[in-house]
């Protein structure tokens, strides 16, 4: 029965989490939804199936280790929420759950080094740059280093762009439409750093002010989404006194981060700036929606030759915020442009953050479905709005041999106005 659930141990989390447990009505519409159903076939590896065991852990009736490889093996895609007729807050269960059980967790030393590796690296992009330089000599010994670490060493780039920076304001050109503040990501900064240069360029070109403020760290999504609760709110903190008040919107080009920022009041649900945290999250957007509510005043040209491009939901993008409609708007603004839909596309690519360090086996199955989709549609260009996904695609094209550009959306916008894209 629901009401044995203890709230008044569970603290803050406890009543959002209790809200999604009784809200679910056990249908199954998210089986289908569910990447690791559609990976696994076991129904403990559905939203369904998890949120009764995390129901029986919170009710005392089942201990923690039972329930730990399936919550363990979530996504966290958040595929389940659009799918399901009841309107289950899954998110609501699914990170607070394991930012409660934290310290009932069993972990090997080898997964506890490997978290700690990945929580102390990838948010610092300074760390992260020099982590990934050492993995490319790490490589070279895989054999001798422990199993528990080799995904990281398998997912090392094997070489990375130059660092760039970013002015602390870059302003409109021509006429100033809006004022905007941006964030720039952690592991972007190393993986692809023109994503912020080309996304600073569109905004410009569309009378559009950029401030990025210099105090800024991490979304926290990494931490937030491992159960790491009191990191997630240490980056939330930072983040909202970072942001400028003073601005039409906090923009993200990472949907992973515009996400994890959005979910910041619950987070700190019950701490003493949570109602600070509500209006901070109101005034974050990705910067597809702001892009496509403020309306292009210069419109990408176009060229004689036709480009076909795939576009890939990102999870976060899609499931999380909603926003599916506004970067296909964007594409398709560009003359000679035709945009492919991907088979499957609701399907998460398996990047997830560090689920790819975690569960490398299932990541690895959906990514090569996922490049197997892209490649299908006869596309030149992949376009997505995240930056695990963009990695995890590029990876997985590479393996298959295939041609494809991967680009962010902003970077295709950029390109079409430079009119670099084969247009």
């Amino acid at each position: 029965m629901l009401h044995k659930i203890p709230t008044d141990t569970l603290g803050p989390l406890g009543a959002p989490m209790v809200h999604a447990v009784e809200t679910c009505v056990h249908c199954g519409f998210c089986l289908a939804a569910c990447p690791t159903y559609r990976e696994l076939g076991q129904e403990m590896d559905t939203p369904r199936g998890r949120i009764v065991l995390m129901k029986e852990v919170l009710e005392g009736a089942l201990p923690l280790s039972a329930a730990q490889p399936h919550v363990d093996r979530c996504l966290g895609c958040l595929a389940c929420e659009p799918a399901c007729p009841s309107g289950v807050p899954y998110r609501d269960l699914i990170s607070p759950f394991r930012a409660v059980m934290q310290a009932r967790l069993h972990r090997s030393p080898g997964e506890k080094l490997r978290r700690f590796i990945a929580a102390q690296t990838i948010p610092f992009p300074a760390r992260f740059r020099f982590a990934v330089w050492l993995g490319r000599f790490g490589k070279m010994l895989r054999p001798f280093v422990p199993s528990s670490l080799r995904p990281m060493l398998d997912l090392a780039p094997s070489q990375i762009p130059p660092a760039q920076s970013w002015p602390p304001v870059t302003p409109a050109r021509g006429e100033r439409r809006a004022r905007v503040a941006l964030l720039v990501g952690c592991a972007q900064q190393v993986l692809d750093p023109d994503i912020n240069t080309a996304t600073i360029d569109v905004l410009t070109r569309n009378g559009v002010e950029v401030v990025v403020p210099a105090a800024q760290g991490c979304c926290g999504g990494l931490a937030w989404h491992t159960g790491d609760l009191k990191a997630a709110q240490a980056f939330a903190r930072r983040n909202i006194a970072a942001f400028p008040s003073d601005v039409d919107a906090i923009l993200t080009n990472a949907a992973g981060c515009g996400s994890a920022m959005r979910e910041y009041h619950l987070a700190l649900r019950g701490a003493p700036d949570e109602a600070r945290s509500h209006e901070f999250c109101k005034r974050v957007l990705d910067v597809s929606v702001f892009l496509h509510r403020l309306g292009l005043r210069e419109g990408p040209p176009g060229g004689a030759r036709a480009l076909k491009i795939a576009y890939q939901d990102a999870c976060h993008l899609a499931n999380a915020q909603g926003v599916r409609r506004e970067p296909r708007e964007l594409l398709r603004s560009i003359p000679g442009v035709e945009l492919c839909e991907l088979a499957d596309a609701q399907i998460c690519c398996g990047s997830a953050g560090t689920y790819n360090l975690d569960q490398p086996e299932i990541a690895s199955s959906l990514g090569d479905k996922k490049a197997a989709a892209v490649i299908a549609t006869g596309a030149a260009v992949v376009a997505s709005g995240n930056i695990g996904c963009l990695t995890q695609l590029r990876a997985h094209l590479a393996k298959r041999g295939s041609p494809i550009q991967v680009r962010h959306i902003m970077q295709v916008l950029r390109d079409a106005y430079l009119r670099d894209i084969g247009l």
